[in-house]
């Protein structure tokens, strides 16, 4: 009965989102290749990874590109990254191939590489960062020399079975396609030449692909209620439950405990959500004109910083966001008429880091916002976010019956339950 109350209350508070999906589609990754010229066996090629994703970046310890080639090619030489294995190479002699592997498996250079293995939008250890927190730094790219491939527009093959891990699992790619050549502006700006041949491919991001369980969780509160509703138990899953470290335990002093590890394996501390993440969205004051909201985001994993972490909310009145306290903001606009989706992000050099669990693995803000006097309201849990997103991941909400009410109201009664379901068949009836 209780589930079937929660789903009740759930179609009445989240009609309006169900309307539409803001966030999801939430954009692609799309690699470019633009062949710059042709070698006596093969062909030198820019290789250009473009992040349009609005608010998912390509986190630590960054992406990894693979393919097959489509004939016997072997990789000269790389500029700005650099291939995991070189493979045989033993059938060549004198000069011997950066990578000799069917299907190679490229990945960026560190910070810090020396001047003549770097390129432009190269070595930044993979990470890439959102469209829409910072366009300048959505981009990766590598030039590469191929040979022993086709040397023209109709000799050459396409490599075929793109793989991208950003930096794990979730992204599925497309087939490479020939497009238009494309264009480049000489740095005085006063001529245009153009790549010989140009492919595209294009991934895409699923959540369900990317793991089983969510990666974070939200809890509410609110000025005109004691009761702190919290993270649903086991919200991102069990599984580490036994691996787990109590806030006062002294393997917290281990040496080692904190270095990340390639596979992103957390170590969480015990809690009954089991999230490496956790946003608390608190109502904290009602004004006349205006309601204020208190967001705090905290990590809960011993083992990871987020650097670039992004949090998109859905709320229909963040069309009237007044002003944003200690995050940057900026409003996603997936259609003109309706400005319910934004995206809050740490402000550069001051808490765009958000730390492991600890005493500095957390950062929060206030949001001011102008109240809609047609729509506004306390009732109901209107004041609580519709969705929220965590680095591109969809958090897991409570149920809506347990969100804190109004002082003057009550939660549903379920004696009447049976009267309140048969209003409601007969509202579906209606419609």
């Amino acid at each position: 009965m209780r589930l079937l109350i929660s789903a009740l209350c759930l179609t009445v508070l989240c009609s309006y989102a169900a309307a539409y999906d803001p966030l999801d589609p939430d954009g692609n990754i799309t690699i470019k290749w633009d062949v710059v010229s042709w070698t006596p066996d093969g062909y030198v090629a820019v290789v250009t990874m473009s992040n349009f994703q609005m608010y998912r970046h390509i986190m630590n310890p960054g992406w990894t590109l693979g393919w097959s080639w489509a004939k016997k090619e072997v990789i000269w030489s790389m500029v700005g990254s650099q291939t995991t294995e070189q493979g045989d190479c033993s059938k060549f002699k004198g000069n011997v191939p950066h990578c000799c592997k069917k299907t190679p498996t490229v990945v960026d250079l560190l910070p810090g590489v020396p001047y003549n293995l770097q390129f432009s939008n190269c070595c930044k250890g993979g990470v890439v960062a959102a469209w829409g927190q910072d366009p300048s730094s959505a981009v990766s790219s590598f030039q590469i020399s191929v040979g022993q491939g086709g040397t023209s527009n109709k000799t050459v093959k396409l490599p075929k079975n793109f793989t991208l891990s950003a930096p794990g699992p979730g992204y599925t790619c497309g087939p490479a396609k020939v497009v238009p050549s494309t264009t480049f502006l000489t740095s005085d700006k006063r001529r245009k030449t153009q790549a010989l041949m140009t492919w595209n491919v294009t991934c895409t991001y699923s959540q369900f692909l990317a793991r089983k369980n969510p990666s974070c969780c939200v809890s509410l509160s609110s000025f005109y209620n004691e009761t702190i509703t919290p993270c649903p138990s086991c919200a991102c899953g069990c599984q580490n439950k036994k691996n787990c470290v109590k806030g006062h335990s002294k393997f917290l002093d281990m040496v080692g405990l904190h270095t990340p590890k390639r596979d992103n394996e957390p170590l969480l501390q015990c809690t009954h959500h089991m999230c490496p993440i956790r946003v608390h969205w608190h109502v904290k004051v009602n004004y006349k004109d205006y309601w204020r909201v208190k967001i705090a985001v905290t990590n809960f994993n011993y083992r990871l910083n987020y650097s670039l972490w992004t949090l998109a909310v859905q709320h229909p009145n963040l069309n009237n966001v007044t002003q944003v306290f200690s995050f940057d903001y900026k409003p996603l606009l997936p259609y003109q008429s309706i400005n319910d989706t934004g995206m809050f992000y740490g402000m550069k050099f001051f808490n765009d880091l958000l730390m492991e669990a600890g005493p500095s693995g957390n950062v929060q803000s206030e949001v001011l916002l102008q109240k809609n006097k047609e729509t506004f309201t306390f009732n109901q849990g209107w004041a609580f976010p519709r969705r929220v997103y965590f680095n591109g991941e969809e958090c897991m909400m409570p149920p809506p019956d347990t969100y804190p009410y109004l002082p003057n109201s009550s939660p549903i009664n379920t004696l009447n339950f049976q009267a309140l379901f048969t209003s409601f068949l007969l509202l579906l009836a209606l419609c």
